[in-house]
C-alpha cells in the first residue's frame, strides 16, 4: 500500500519536513541576541547621556548649596564723620575670608537709596555716641543672604565691643516664605518652556523640516509663552498672595522667560536632534537652578555657580522677579537684557538650522521631520 508524505496511504515515502531546523535561541548565545534585539545602539548610548546627566544634577545641586559662605556681600557704610566712614570701610574690608564688599555712603538716606536700587545687598549705620549701630537688611533679596550678613556684621561689631541693631527695609511678603516664591515661579516657568518645545520635537521630530516649520514651532511657543506668563503670574500673585508687585510686568517678565528657555530647546534640537533636550537640561536645570540665587543668592554661591548663574535664564529671572516684586522694577532691565539675548539667539539659530536641513526625501518615514 502506498503511504503519502503525510503518513495517508498512497504515499511514497516518509520523512522531516523540509528547510532548516528552528534556530535555537537558549543559552547565552541566544540572550546576547535577545539583548540587541530589546536595546538598540542608540538607545544604549541615550542611557549612558541619562546616566551622565544624572550624575551632572547631584555634583551640581550638592555642589552649590553644600557649604554656604559668604564672599563679598556688597554692603554701604555710613557714619557722621568721613573719617570714621573710611576706617569702619577698611575694617570691614580686612575681614578674613572676603565676606564683605564694604562701600562708604555720604548718609543713612544715600545707603538706603542703594538697598532699594539694589546696588548693595545692606548698609551698616555707624553711631558713635554709644548706642547700637544699625544693619539695614533687605530680606526680599533673599532671607538666607540677610541672615549672612546680620551674622558677619554683628561677629565684626563684637569683637570692636559694639551691638548691632537690624532693621529689615526691604521684607519680603508674609506669603512669600524666605523669598523664594519668585525663585519657585521662574523654575515652573522654565520647566514649562523647555516641555513645550520638547513636545514640539516629539510630535513631529526633533528637527524642523524646513523653515516655515520652524517659524510656526516658533509661534506656537510664544503664545503657549504668552499664556504661561499670565497664568503663573495670577496664581503667584493675586491667587496664593506670594509675590506683590506689578502683574503686568512680572506677566512680560514670565512670557519672556519662557520663550527663552523654549527658543534655547528647539536650537539645540535643531543643533543635535533629541539629544538637544538633554542639553537644554543640562543648561537650564542642572547648571541654571542651583546658580539661580534662589535658595542661596549669589553672595553665598561658590565661585563656579556664583559667576554662571546671572548669564543663565533662571538666574537672571529671579533676579529680575524679585527687582519686579519688591524693589519697583530697580535693577531688572540687566537680567531682563540676557533673556532677551538668548530668546534672540535660540530663535534665530532655530532658524538657520532648519534653512540649511536639506528637504526630506519622499521616503522618509512619518515622524522624521515637521
Amino acid at each position: 500500500m502506498k503511504r503519502t508524505p503525510s503518513g495517508a496511504p498512497g504515499g511514497t515515502s516518509e520523512g522531516p519536513p523540509e528547510g532548516p531546523p528552528p534556530a535555537d535561541r537558549s543559552g547565552s548565545q541566544g540572550f546576547v541576541a535577545e539583548v540587541k534585539d530589546a536595546v538598540s545602539v542608540r538607545a544604549a548610548v541615550l542611557v549612558i547621556g541619562v546616566l551622565a546627566l544624572q550624575i551632572a544634577f547631584i555634583t551640581s545641586y550638592i555642589g552649590a548649596f553644600h557649604r554656604p559662605e559668604p564672599h563679598r556681600i556688597p554692603i554701604a557704610v555710613a557714619a557722621p564723620a568721613p573719617e570714621l566712614t573710611e576706617r569702619t570701610v577698611n575694617r570691614l574690608a580686612g575681614l578674613a575670608g572676603d565676606p564683605l564688599d564694604p562701600r562708604a555712603a555720604p548718609d543713612e538716606a544715600s545707603a538706603r537709596q542703594r538697598i532699594e536700587t539694589r546696588e548693595v545687598d545692606g548698609a551698616l549705620i555707624v553711631r558713635p555716641g554709644g548706642g547700637p549701630d544699625r544693619l539695614l537688611v533687605a530680606s526680599a533679596s533673599g532671607a538666607s543672604l540677610a541672615d549672612a550678613l546680620t551674622e558677619v556684621v554683628a561677629g565684626a561689631e563684637r569683637e570692636q565691643g559694639r551691638s548691632v541693631e537690624v532693621v529689615d527695609v526691604v521684607p519680603d511678603s508674609p506669603g512669600d516664605a524666605r523669598g523664594l516664591s519668585s525663585f519657585y515661579l521662574v523654575v515652573g516657568w522654565c520647566v514649562g518652556g523647555y516641555l513645550c518645545a520638547a513636545i514640539l520635537a516629539i510630535s513631529a521630530g526633533a528637527r524642523p523640516a524646513n523653515g516655515h516649520r520652524a517659524l510656526i514651532r516658533l509661534g506656537a511657543l510664544l503664545l503657549y509663552s504668552i499664556a504661561a506668563g499670565l497664568l503663573g503670574t495670577v496664581i503667584a500673585g493675586p491667587v496664593l498672595d506670594a509675590l506683590p508687585g506689578s502683574v503686568p510686568a512680572l506677566w512680560g517678565l514670565g512670557a519672556l522667560l519662557v520663550f527663552t528657555v523654549g527658543a534655547i530647546t528647539l536650537a539645540l534640537q535643531g543643533l543635535a536632534g533629541i539629544v538637544g533636550i538633554g542639553l537644554a537640561i543640562l543648561l537650564v536645570v542642572v547648571l541654571g537652578n542651583p546658580s539661580a540665587g534662589g535658595a542661596y543668592p549669589y553672595p553665598l554661591l561658590p565661585p563656579f555657580w556664583r559667576e554662571i548663574g546671572p548669564a543663565l535664564p533662571p538666574g537672571a529671572g529671579t533676579f529680575a522677579a524679585r527687582s519686579i516684586a519688591y524693589f519697583r522694577g530697580n535693577g531688572a532691565a540687566g537680567p531682563m537684557l540676557i533673556l532677551a539675548a538668548w530668546a534672540v539667539a535660540g530663535a534665530l539659530i532655530t532658524t538657520v538650522c532648519a534653512l540649511r536641513r536639506p528637504a526630506r526625501a519622499p521616503a522618509d518615514p512619518p515622524g522624521s521631520g515637521g
